[in-house]
């Protein structure tokens, strides 16, 4: 999901395939997204109100997969089924094509939102 939002965020920014852009400037886009400033964002209650349900269901999924992933990597004792996996996957792929299919206006403030830490939120 972490690549989704970063190729996201690139495509808005700079221009997805076919356009005219910047390798380098895609690239910078694409590495700017941090993993905690985008689960925080994705975390941000109040702030996630402006959004539409597909980017809404999109920002819990992230958050939900990106503490299953740390829990995977970093606790020697986490135990994954993999039909849990299996289904988390498939979940994951059905709010990505929702997220994919939110209007651009709508995607382009989820990235800024996610890109660009504001310490006072609006």
């Amino acid at each position: 999901m972490f690549h989704s939002l970063a190729r996201s965020c690139a495509d808005l920014f700079i221009g997805g395939d076919g356009s005219v852009r910047s390798r380098q400037a895609w690239v910078e886009v694409y590495r700017a997204l941090s993993h905690g400033a985008a689960r925080a964002a994705c975390e941000d209650k109040k702030g996630m109100t402006r959004f539409p349900s597909p980017i809404v269901d999109f920002a819990a999924k992230f958050a939900e997969m990106q503490h299953k992933r740390h829990e995977a990597d970093y606790d020697p004792h986490a135990r994954l089924l993999k039909s849990d996996v299996e289904a988390d996957i498939g979940s994951a792929d059905i709010v990505i094509s929702g997220f994919l299919a939110a209007p651009v206006k709508d995607r382009r403030a989820f990235a800024s939102w996610c890109l660009f830490r504001n310490t006072k939120r609006l």
